[in-house]
């Protein structure tokens, strides 16, 4: 039906980019903020915006001259139509006002014309018969969400390059390369905050607390100006809502499930309400959540809201393809690599809480390692922190303890957190309080716990 119609373009909105450009050197950069060489439809505009743009970053005037001689030094100068044609260019704006509305003209046509180059690849991938319905969804939806963000495939950069951009976005730029805050001191100066584009693996048996840990950090992170997706598969929304207020209010959540409060708890859970209402914290209880409608939702909010930080409790809870025949280890593989993936294309950290496997009940000290990790080795492979909550008041009484360790004080309420892995620094142990009563997690003082680096 469209096959004999051009791709969509405006050849007078490409010349008078150019014109205004060459009338006033100054606004390439504003247009070039948006605007690149590959959005004119036209070869020669092309040609002409890329001497534009190697003119700009060796600092040297943009003039009809300047244009003249970069063209011909490019061997283009007689194929753009030489002379003629760059003063045509010149001749057919007044002035360069209106340079910013010519070029969201030619990016919106570019727009439309990489739609269409979309639709092309969306269609192959329909009539594909290779792939499983789900990951043919997948590769369509990143088809779509590479053209809205704007961007493609990375291509090949210099290390000098990459160099500058690094030195730029934080020695230079006079900031500390830290990460989210995830409001606990000694897990911060660990990890040097929650990095973007890490995964984070927060694992333990149940009733340790990892759902609360997740939480207690979403929360934090979110105080601080910044935006949490939850996805959570094993809560429903209202006992994440619950857990939030008693961690907010200091009322105990068997309380808050009553709702016998005497009138100081009213006040103070009606404060925490307006408190939390406050924060930008999104969530999402679907309890057969794919790892495919997880991917769109986390980019629709990066794109509508933007986002900070993603929470998934729990892993294991997930839906992989259906590709693996029910081979549950290959199907969590997926999902923790698609998941890392998701992180590295949001460029946001993202924790994840995972179960352990049963063998922790086995060993005398119950402590947890990384074999632990239940149903995949993977997640230890994509992950780059994996840490582990352990309580040593969850196995033993205080009267076992006494027995085991007559010289060391019970630790109760008190919670190791292991760091097994950090692929960016030092691996470590450090101590949390623990108040089960309403599921929070706060530091404890300065002397009594520093992280143990291994």
């Amino acid at each position: 039906m469209y096959a004999d119609r051009l791709p969509p373009h405006d050849d007078e909105a490409e010349e008078a980019v150019l014109g205004s450009v060459l009338i006033n050197g100054e606004t390439l950069p504003d247009v070039a903020s948006y605007l690149q060489a590959s959005d004119f439809y036209r070869e020669k505009n092309r040609w002409c915006y890329e001497a534009c743009l190697a003119l700009f970053d060796r600092n040297d005037p943009i003039n009809l001259i300047t244009i003249a001689d970069e063209l011909s030094r490019q061997g283009r100068l007689e194929e753009v139509g030489g002379l003629p044609y760059l003063n045509h260019l010149i001749g057919g704006v007044p002035s360069s006002v209106y340079a910013s509305h010519y070029g969201q003209l030619v990016r919106r046509f570019s727009v439309m014309r990489k739609l269409i180059d979309a639709g092309g690849r969306i269609a192959a991938i329909g009539y594909g018969a290779e792939l499983e319905a789900d990951e043919a969804m997948r590769k369509a939806e990143d088809e779509l969400y590479r053209l809205r963000l704007g961007h493609s495939t990375r291509d090949l950069l210099s290390l000098r390059e990459a160099l500058d951009q690094y030195l730029e976005q934080g020695l230079y730029a006079g900031v500390p390369r830290g990460g989210l805050p995830s409001g606990f001191s000694d897990l911060d100066k660990l990890l040097g905050g929650l990095q973007p584009s890490d995964m984070l693996i927060l694992a333990a048996r149940p009733g340790m607390g990892k759902s609360a840990l997740a939480l207690n950090m979403a929360r934090n992170v979110a105080r601080e100006g910044r935006t949490v997706a939850m996805f959570s598969l094993e809560m429903a929304r209202e006992q994440v809502v619950e857990r939030l207020l008693a961690t907010e209010s200091g009322v105990t959540t068997h309380r808050l499930r009553l709702g016998n409060w005497t009138d100081t708890e009213e006040e103070a859970v009606q404060h925490a309400a307006g408190q939390l209402a406050e924060l930008s914290i999104y969530i999402d209880d679907s309890p057969l959540l794919g790892i495919v409608e997880m991917r769109s939702k986390a980019r629709r909010l990066h794109m509508e809201q933007g986002l900070d930080l993603i929470v998934i409790d729990y892993l294991q809870l997930m839906q992989g393809s259906t590709a693996f025949g029910g081979n549950r280890v290959q199907e969590i593989s997926e999902i923790s690599r698609s998941l890392k993936g998701l992180a590295r294309d949001l460029n946001v950290p993202l924790l994840a809480v995972s179960q352990l496997s049963r063998a922790v009940e086995g060993r005398p000290s119950h402590e947890p390692i990384l074999s632990d990790l239940r149903e995949s080795g993977s997640i230890e492979q994509d992950a780059d922190v994996v840490a582990f909550i352990y309580r040593p008041d969850f196995y033993f009484t205080e009267e076992e303890w006494e027995r085991r360790f007559p010289s060391e004080e019970y630790p109760k309420g008190i919670a190791d957190i292991i760091v097994a892995k950090h692929r960016h620094g030092p691996m470590g142990r450090l101590q949390l309080l623990f108040r089960d009563r309403t599921t929070t997690f706060l530091d404890l003082y300065r002397d009594q716990a520093r992280p143990r680096l291994v």
